[in-house]
């Protein structure tokens, strides 16, 4: 879509909007603005994704470098949608700064709008996140300093960056699990009459990175070479649709070696699978000099659309893949899709619409992990909390935003921290200290830190009927030192467990535990809870009632954790 019609004066990024202290500035934040020339643009006229990807790259970069002191280079990109494109005469702003740096890596945030400078209208293009690495020095590896959030959105990014990192390391295990599991889940590679033969959209070029290419650090820039796969995978999917491709996705990619000045980069690009409305198209790179065998450089996977006159997706012709290789290809295009729906459903859930509840299964239980536990982070950065009572020692706060009720429980225990969260993270034993959980089973112990419950709570009132959820339960360990442990907990359906009569089926949206360290033997527990109807484990909507419920459960959790400290004393 183009910026025509676009109507809001900014739809800049959340993420990226200065608090109130006008005069405080993140120290590693870096913006650059280009007005978009017929040199940086396609045939259609607008901004080729290529070269936004290579300004993209290096304001992360300068951002990086600004915060590390030192050189460092593009180790990764997390997926990046391009929600629009950009005309001539437009200008990109861009804007990078670091959220988190963990030992020699970084993750820095990048937003791109795009500003209409006859009505000064600015509005969203997309929203990336890198990771760079701190190259090293004479002396060693890099110890990089660590990242200080001054505002609550700072704190925010700073929380969900060790979140995001996990999501990292394990992302290539998802396709390799979901292509294991059974080929009906994927479906079969099918003939379709007029089918293009995939062979015909294959493109290979070759590149000799020369000194212009090169960034500061005398290898190949990052963002260069991204800007040449970007080029032959379009001209592999004009080959399939006979016109000019949009690039809306690229997918989650690695760098995995660098390439250097005199080094010739070998492209390579394919369409392995196109669907409806959309294709992706698959490239690598690879590097050389002279008789040395290939370096695998990259490989990415993006996906086109091919817009109409309306700027509406156009129907495109299916794909035929070649023998062996590409069917395999053309079922990993497949799961790749179910992935990115499965991302765009579970991100963009407004916690408004019903039912909150999304169907689990392996192969999306790594973006409801994510969700589930990046809720609760973004509770427990708020700031806006009101104390309502306090008694005990126990404080009870609330928070009443988008038409829904939140509610906080603090409090302190001599129990350390590590023994508080193995003991608060199973599930089975809340019925030890909290009345509203009758009964509790594992279901589905899917992995270390996700495990999914059944729990049913008592009636509330007489001749009414019981409530039971399917839960998932999703644990975190501290990343360091910085962080707190977390219990996540939210409702998920599973075929296997559908309502029954005897218990009305209730949804929990965000509730769970933050566990922190204050000293070795004094822990600060919270919980969150977020009011929806039929919210787990508190029904009653009156503040006084809620409160009392609040303190005996929690009084009573204090003196369970307390009981039980002794028989884990070996943690």
């Amino acid at each position: 879509m183009t910026s025509e019609g676009k109507d809001a004066n900014t739809v800049l990024d959340p993420h990226f909007i200065q608090e109130s202290e006008e005069e405080y500035r993140n120290p590693s934040e870096v913006k650059m603005s280009q007005i978009v020339l017929p040199c940086h643009a396609n045939h259609c006229g607008e901004l080729s994704a290529g070269q936004l990807l290579k300004w993209m790259d290096s304001t992360a970069c300068l951002s990086a470098e600004r915060h590390a002191g030192c050189s460092c280079i593009t180790a990764c990109v997390d997926d990046i949608h391009f929600e629009h494109t950009i005309e001539v005469g437009k200008v990109v702003n861009i804007i990078a700064r670091v959220n988190r740096a963990f030992t020699s890596s970084m993750e820095v945030g990048i937003l791109v709008t795009c500003e209409d400078l006859y009505t000064d209208k600015q509005w969203k293009v997309c929203h990336a996140f890198a990771t760079f690495v701190a190259r090293r020095t004479e002396v060693g590896k890099v110890q990089l300093k660590q990242v200080i959030p001054h505002t609550q959105i700072e704190q925010m990014e700073y929380s969900l960056a060790a979140e995001r990192r996990r999501m990292r390391l394990i992302h290539a295990e998802i396709i390799t699990d979901l292509l294991s599991s059974s080929t009906a889940q994927l479906g079969e590679c099918q003939e379709y009459q007029d089918a293009v033969p995939a062979e015909r959209t294959r493109v290979e070029s070759v590149e000799l990175v020369l000194p212009p290419h090169a960034n500061h650090q005398v290898s190949t820039f990052g963002g260069q070479i991204m800007a040449w796969m970007e080029n032959v995978a379009t001209i592999a999917a004009s080959r399939l649709c006979n016109a000019h491709p949009t690039l809306r996705t690229i997918d989650m990619f690695h760098f995995r070696g660098p390439s250097h000045i005199g080094d010739r980069l070998v492209l390579k690009a394919i369409v392995n699978n196109s669907f409806k409305h959309s294709m992706e198209v698959g490239v690598c790179a690879e590097a050389y000099q002279g008789g040395e065998p290939l370096r695998h450089i990259n490989s990415a996977f993006m996906t086109f659309e091919v817009l109409d006159s309306h700027r509406k997706p156009r129907t495109l012709p299916r794909i035929r893949p070649v023998p062996v290789d590409g069917k395999r290809r053309y079922q990993e295009a497949i799961a790749r899709k179910k992935i990115r729906l499965d991302r765009k459903y579970i991100m963009s859930c407004k916690q408004t619409e019903v039912p909150l509840s999304v169907p689990w299964d392996p192969s999306n239980q790594m973006y409801l992990s994510y969700n589930n536990v990046s809720a609760l982070k973004l509770m427990d950065t708020r700031n806006n909390w009101v104390l309502a009572s306090e008694k005990n020692k126990v404080r009870l706060y609330t928070l009443e935003e988008n038409h829904m009720l939140c509610f906080k429980v603090e409090m302190h225990v001599s129990v350390p921290a590590a023994q508080t969260f193995h003991l608060l993270s199973d599930l089975r034993r809340r019925k030890e200290w909290d009345r509203h959980y009758e009964d509790c089973e594992v279901i589905n112990q899917a992995d270390e830190d996700d495990t999914l419950y059944r729990v049913a709570t008592p009636s509330v009132s007489k001749g009414s009927k019981g409530q039971d959820f399917i839960l998932l339960a999703s644990r975190r360990k501290p990343c360091d030192a910085r962080d707190p442990y977390l219990i996540a907990l939210r409702s998920v359906t599973l075929p296997t467990y559908p309502p029954t009569e005897d218990y009305t089926r209730g949804e929990v949206l965000c509730a769970g535990f933050t566990i922190w360290e204050k000293s070795h033997f004094v822990t600060k527990i919270t919980y969150y809870n977020q009011a929806t109807p039929g919210v787990l484990p508190y029904i009653s909507t009156d503040i006084a009632g809620l409160s009392s419920s609040f303190y005996s459960a929690f009084s009573a959790c204090s003196q369970f954790l307390k009981a039980n400290k002794d028989s884990l004393a070996a943690l």
